[in-house]
C-alpha cells in the first residue's frame, strides 16, 4: 500500500511534519485540561482558596480549549490541501501510465476499471490521508501520553482500563478479519456496474431498437443488488462498533467511580481529598486513552478499503508496458517506405498465429490495399505499423529502420491514422480537425482544404456555424459517413509521409468513395498509402494489394495480375462485381 505515497513531495513532506507539530501541541493542550480541572476540585475543596485562584484556573483551562481548537482548524486546513494535492498528482499518475498502454494492456484491464481505480480508487486514499494524518498521529501521541499520566494514579484504574481497551481492540480485530476480504469484492462490483452502465449509455440505440430494456434493467439490478448487499454487510459489522464503543465508555465511568467510591470509603480524611481529585483527573484521562481508540478504530474503519484501492493503482502503475520507447529520432536515408520482414504476430494471452511470414514492401508515393475475409488479419496487419501490438516474430520498417527503434514521438509524426471506428472528442469541426501535433503548422486554410479534400466541406458549411460547429463526444450529432470523413480529414491536415486507412471508406456511399479517393490520390502523390478495404471498388487502383485469407498472404500483385492468379482475390471480386464490370474496371 506504501508505494502510492511515493508521489508525496518535500514540500508535501514538510508539511506533514507542520501538521505533526501542531498535532503534538495539540495533544499537550488537550491534556493539560484534566490537570486543571483536578486543581480546580482541589481548590474548592480545600478552605481558605480565593475565587480569584480558582477563575485563573477556568482561564487556563478556556486558553487550551481555544488553543486545542485553533490548532484542530489549522490541522484539517493542511491535512485537506495535502490529500487534495495528492489525488491530483496520483490521477495524473494513473492516467498518463494509461497513456503508454498497449492494446494489450488495455485489454487486462477494462475500460469501466480503469475509470474506477482513476476516480472512486483514488478517492479512498485521499480520505485516509485527510482523516488519517489527523487521527493516525493523534490517537498514539494521546494513548501514550495520557497513559503516562495515570499510570501511577491507581493500579485498579489502570487496569480497569487496559482491559476495556483489550475488549475494544479485539472487536475492531474480529470485524477487520470478517470485512477485509469483501472491500475487495465491493470495489470490483463498482467496476460491473460502471460497466453495465456505460454499456448502456453507449449502447442505448441499439437496446432500444431491439426492445431491451427490461433485459438491460435486469442486468443492472443484479450488479447493483451485489454490491449494494456486500456494502449493507460491511456497514453493518461497522455499525457493531458505535455500541460496543459506547459501553466500554460508559462502562469505564462507572468502574472508575465504582471503584473511587469504595477507596474514597477505606482512605484517611487527608487521603479522601488527594482520592477524590485524582479519581476526576483518571476519568478525565480514561476517556481521553478510549478516545483515541476509538480515533484508531474509525482509521481501521477506511484502512482496509483504501487498502484495497492502493493495491489497485499499484495494479495499474506497476504493470510494465509491453510497447518500449525506442531512442532513433534522426533522420534517415529512406523516405515513406515501409517493409514487412517476414512479420508474424498472435496475441499474448494466445496460442496460435494470427498473422503468419508476411512480407512486402512499398515505396514513397505507392499505395498497398489490404483484402481478405473477416478475421483474416488486415487490421491486425496495418496496425503493427503504429505499434498498437508489436510483431511477435520478424520485422517493421519504416524508411529502413525498425519501428520498435524510433522514439514514439517520431514514428507517430511519420504517419497520418484514420481508425476502423471514427471517433469524434467534444469540442468544434475546426478542433477536430486541427487535432494532435504534426510537424507542420496547421493553419485554419490548412483544416479547410483538408475538409474539402475529404469532402466534408458540403455538410461541414451546412452547419450551424460552419467550421466552428459543435461536434458531440464520439460525434454522436453527426452521422457514420460524416464521421469518417471528418476523421479522413484529420489525418490529412498532418501532412504525413505515411497515411494509414483502416477500412476508413465503408460509411460512405459509392460516389463520394469514389471523388474522395480521387481528391485524396492527388493531395497525397507524394506520400505512401495503406489501406485495408472490405470494397473492390475502393483498393482495384491501387499500385500494390496484398491478398489475406486466415493470417496468411495468398498473393500480392495488382488488380488484374490478381484477377489471373489468385482464386481468393477472384471470389471476393466476383462476389462484389459482374465479370463485365471486372473486365470494364
Amino acid at each position: 500500500m506504501f508505494k502510492v505515497f511515493k508521489n508525496f513531495t518535500k514540500k508535501d513532506l514538510f508539511i506533514i511534519l507542520i501538521c505533526i507539530s501542531l498535532i503534538v501541541f495539540q495533544v499537550f493542550l488537550d491534556l493539560k485540561l484534566p490537570d486543571y480541572m483536578s486543581e480546580i476540585t482541589r481548590l474548592i475543596q480545600t478552605e481558605g482558596s480565593s475565587l480569584g485562584s480558582i477563575l485563573k484556573e477556568g482561564a487556563y483551562m478556556l486558553a487550551c480549549a481555544f488553543g486545542s481548537l485553533a490548532t484542530s482548524i489549522f490541522v484539517g486546513f493542511f491535512a485537506s490541501r495535502l490529500s487534495a494535492n495528492f489525488s491530483k498528482t496520483l490521477r495524473k499518475e494513473i492516467f498518463v501510465k494509461v497513456e503508454k498502454f498497449s492494446m494489450a494492456e488495455v485489454k487486462n484491464f477494462s475500460t469501466s476499471s480503469l475509470i474506477t481505480r482513476t476516480t472512486n480508487d483514488v478517492t479512498q486514499l485521499e480520505m485516509l490521508i485527510a482523516m488519517g494524518l489527523q487521527m493516525l498521529c493523534k490517537a498514539p501521541i494521546m494513548v501514550v501520553w495520557a497513559v503516562l499520566k495515570i499510570v501511577n494514579k491507581s493500579m485498579e484504574w489502570s487496569l480497569l482500563t487496559a482491559v476495556l481497551v483489550v475488549v475494544l481492540l479485539a472487536t475492531i480485530g474480529f470485524l477487520m478479519i470478517i470485512v477485509l476480504p469483501r472491500f475487495e469484492r465491493v470495489q470490483k462490483l463498482i467496476d460491473k456496474v460502471n460497466g453495465v452502465t456505460r454499456e448502456n449509455l453507449t449502447g442505448i440505440r441499439v437496446i432500444r431498437a431491439f426492445n431491451a430494456e427490461e433485459f438491460i434493467q435486469d442486468r443492472f439490478e443484479g450488479v447493483n443488488k451485489e454490491l449494494t448487499s456486500t456494502q449493507l454487510f460491511n456497514q453493518r459489522c461497522f455499525s457493531i462498533l458505535n455500541p460496543v464503543m459506547n459501553m466500554i465508555m460508559h462502562a469505564l465511568t462507572l468502574g472508575i467511580y465504582f471503584i473511587g467510591a469504595y477507596l474514597i470509603m477505606e482512605a484517611s480524611m487527608l487521603d479522601k481529598i488527594t482520592l477524590f481529585s485524582d479519581m476526576v483527573v483518571f476519568s478525565s484521562y480514561g476517556m481521553q486513552v478510549l478516545m483515541s481508540f476509538l480515533m484508531l478504530a474509525m482509521i481501521f474503519m477506511m484502512w482496509p478499503r483504501a487498502q484495497v484501492s492502493a493495491k489497485r493503482i499499484n495494479e495499474v502503475l506497476e504493470t510494465e508496458e509491453s510497447i518500449k520507447d525506442g531512442k532513433f529520432d534522426g533522420k534517415t536515408k529512406e523516405v515513406g517506405t515501409v517493409e514487412f520482414k517476414n512479420v508474424s504476430f498472435k496475441y499474448p494471452d494466445a496460442s496460435e498465429y494470427l498473422l503468419k511470414d508476411i512480407s512486402f514492401k512499398v515505396k514513397k508515393g505507392e499505395t498497398i490495399a489490404f483484402i481478405g475475409s473477416t478475421g483474416s488479419g488486415k487490421s491486425t496487419l496495418i496496425n503493427l505499423v503504429p505499434r498498437f501490438y508489436d510483431a511477435t516474430d520478424g520485422e517493421v520498417l519504416i524508411d529502413g529502420v525498425n519501428v520498435k527503434d524510433y522514439t514514439l514521438e517520431t514514428l507517430y509524426e511519420k504517419l497520418g491514422y484514420v481508425s476502423q471506428k471514427a471517433f469524434m472528442f467534444t469540442g468544434s469541426v475546426m478542433d477536430n480537425v486541427k487535432y494532435g501535433k504534426s510537424k507542420h503548422k496547421k493553419t485554419s486554410e490548412k483544416v479547410k482544404e483538408a475538409i474539402r479534400v475529404a469532402q466534408g466541406e458540403e455538410f461541414v458549411l451546412k452547419m450551424d456555424k460552419g467550421y466552428d460547429s459543435h461536434i458531440a463526444r464520439g460525434g454522436t450529432n453527426v452521422s457514420g459517413g460524416q464521421k469518417q470523413r471528418l476523421s479522413i480529414a484529420r489525418a490529412i491536415a498532418r501532412d504525413p509521409e505515411i497515411y494509414i486507412f483502416d477500412d476508413s471508406f465503408s460509411a460512405l456511399d459509392y460516389k463520394t468513395d469514389s471523388v474522395l479517393r480521387k481528391e485524396l490520390k492527388k493531395y497525397t502523390k507524394d506520400a505512401t498509402s495503406m489501406i485495408v478495404a472490405q470494397r473492390i471498388g475502393t483498393i482495384m487502383n491501387a499500385d500494390k494489394i496484398v491478398v489475406l485469407d486466415k493470417g496468411k498472404c495468398v498473393g500480392i500483385g495488382t488488380h488484374n495480375e490478381l484477377l489471373k492468379k489468385c482464386s481468393v482475390y477472384k471470389e471476393i471480386a466476383l462476389s462484389q462485381l459482374s465479370k463485365e464490370e471486372l473486365e470494364n474496371a
